[in-house]
C-alpha cells in the first residue's frame, strides 16, 4: 500500500480551503493534524483527507467528525 502525503497547496486544492481555514479546523478538532516533513515541511496523509472529504459530503456533524480525526490519527501509530 502506498502511503502518499499532500502538502498544503494539494491540500487546499483538495479540500477547496483557505490556509487559515484548514488550521482553525486543526485547532478545533474537525482536521487532523499535518506530519512533519523533516525541517519546516509538513504534509497530511492523502487518504486521511480523502475520508475527511467524504464525512463532510456526507453531512456528518462536527462531533463525529471529531471522532474520525481521532481515529485516524490513532491509525497513523499503528503504521509501520
Amino acid at each position: 500500500m502506498t502511503h502518499t502525503i499532500l502538502r498544503l497547496p494539494a491540500v487546499k486544492a483538495a479540500t477547496g480551503l483557505s490556509r487559515s481555514t484548514i488550521y482553525l479546523r486543526i485547532m478545533h478538532g474537525v482536521f487532523t493534524r499535518p506530519v512533519s516533513l523533516g525541517g519546516r515541511a509538513v504534509g497530511w496523509p492523502a487518504h486521511e483527507v480523502t475520508e475527511l472529504n467524504a464525512a463532510r459530503i456526507a453531512g456528518k456533524p462536527d462531533g463525529e467528525i471529531r471522532e474520525l480525526v481521532r481515529k485516524l490519527e490513532a491509525a497513523r501509530k499503528a503504521v509501520a
